[in-house]
């Protein structure tokens, strides 16, 4: 444990800091318990970068910790040759994200490495494309994802565009950790960024590059083209970023009857309408069923504030009840979609694989060992963070889908919508039929009645089961 009290009254008495900083930590002065809760350690920076409650100290999110990690970061790059290819930044709508975001780049920019920070607010998907289409070595997103709003973070990413994996999360974490004197940090202003040719704003230019890769994921146009007049959808995108890029994939795919939960519509730090922004709680999807039922609506789709994970619930027409997808069943059945898909155009190539992580549910294994075209599609387990040679990638372990992530995968589903029942049907288990029905059943039982399939497996109900 750090000496708390020594560190408190440097942050104090030290030039360095600003004055709000100081009346902000002034104000707890007769508070020894939320003194050491700030500063008897240093905020933890580890494989998922920095997150932590945002206010004055070494254990709080600040500008003075963002530059800190920063500037680890930006050590890491110059010992890694590769401070010419420059840092993409992109940040949410949570409390001081633009301000993060800002410090982010005018420490890059101090250090020689070129920043090229969004102009707003964008989805992570969207960094990660970022990344890549600018050549960069790394990629900082400023976001807490779904906590709650008391929170923010520091994500970094490297050249792939995947969240930084070993060897360079514990490099970067090493150089963050040698920094023990947040003065010796390098800042510069912005006006002196740009006139070094270090600090460039993106916007549009990017946005279009995106969406339009987005957008190339279709597997069947034609479907949503015959389809898309008769779908009905509520969107949420919780108060986060995800409410342009969403609203505007549908649209450009063609779909028309989109209704956009208007309490969450705009961003909004405080996300007032829930208690955690979250689409994984029943909780966050409270204003979309409600308003799902005012439109008889089709599909009631939800993004966390960074839009990289979507929520899915999926009118039953037997019984007019909405049904919860967890992320293994949205995943099983993007998966059995795009490969049914494929199967029909016949691209599915003789070596394709289904590359999945070890926290997918074990129905993907079924679907991909189904026969298409007469051969068997092979599942492999693995990281999946390779070429974009493969048929597609499940990624589960949070709801997702590696091969359309948050605002991206909007479009898969209703894609699926276009080409299965109008039903929950299509994926709610039944022995005569459905995805589990068909494939067999991976499930936990929870005290409910289990059915039998012909091969002896269990199956159950979506509302009242987890698919394993």
């Amino acid at each position: 444990m750090k000496d708390y009290m020594k560190i408190y009254q440097e942050w104090l008495d030290n030039p360095y800091f600003d004055e709000a900083t100081k009346n902000e930590l002034r104000a707890i002065a007769g508070d020894e318990n939320e003194i050491k809760e700030r500063f008897y350690m240093d905020l933890e920076f580890g494989t998922a970068g920095l997150r932590g409650i945002i206010g004055a100290g070494i254990n709080r999110m600040n500008i003075y910790t963002v530059r800190r990690a920063t500037q680890g970061l930006a050590n890491y790059i110059k010992k890694q040759g590769g401070e010419h290819k420059g840092v993409a930044i992109a940040f949410d709508s949570r409390h001081m994200s633009p301000e993060f975001a800002m410090e982010a780049a005018m420490t890059l920019a101090a250090n020689g490495i070129k920043a090229y920070k969004f102009e707003s607010l964008r989805p992570t998907p969207e960094l990660s494309f970022a990344v890549r289409e600018l050549g960069c070595i790394a990629g900082i997103n400023i976001t807490a994802s779904h906590n709650p709003p008391e929170y923010n973070g520091y994500k970094v990413y490297w050249e792939d565009g995947a969240q930084f994996t070993p060897p360079h999360d514990k490099g970067v974490t090493a150089e963050v950790l040698a920094i023990e004197d947040l003065s010796t940090v390098k800042t510069t202003t912005e006006a002196e960024a740009l006139k070094t040719g270090t600090f460039q704003i993106i916007g549009s230019e990017i946005d279009d590059k995106y969406i339009a890769q987005v957008k190339a994921q279709v597997v069947n146009q034609d479907a949503i083209n015959h389809m898309q007049k008769n779908i009905t959808i509520i969107y949420t995108p919780l108060h986060g970023t995800g409410n342009i890029p969403a609203r505007r994939v549908m649209r450009e795919i063609g779909f028309e009857n989109v209704y956009v939960v208007p309490e969450q519509e705009l961003p909004d730090g405080n996300f007032p309408t829930v208690s955690y922004p979250n689409p994984e709680a029943a909780e966050a999807f409270e204003l979309g069923l409600k308003l799902a039922k005012e439109k008889d609506a089709d599909l009631v789709l939800a993004t966390d504030p960074d839009a990289d994970r979507l929520g899915v619930y999926v009118k039953d027409t037997k019984s007019g009840e909405y049904i919860p997808l967890t992320g293994n069943m949205s995943g099983a059945l993007l998966c059995d979609y795009v490969l049914s898909q494929k199967q029909a155009k016949g691209e599915i190539p003789e070596d394709g694989q289904v590359v999945k992580s070890i926290v997918t549910t074990n129905l993907v294994d079924a679907v991909a060992k189904q026969e298409f075209f007469g051969r068997t599609v092979k599942g492999r387990t693995l990281n999946p963070r390779g070429n974009n040679d493969v048929l597609t990638y499940p990624r589960l372990n949070e709801i997702g889908f590696f091969a359309g992530e948050g605002d991206s995968a909007c479009f898969k589903y209703l894609s699926v919508r276009n080409m299965r029942a109008p039903s929950a049907e299509f994926i709610r288990e039944t022995p005569e039929g459905g995805l589990y029905g068909r494939e067999g059943i991976f499930c936990k039982k929870e005290g409910i009645r289990l059915a039998q399939t012909e091969s002896g497996e269990s199956c159950f109900s979506l509302s009242s089961a987890q698919v394993t």
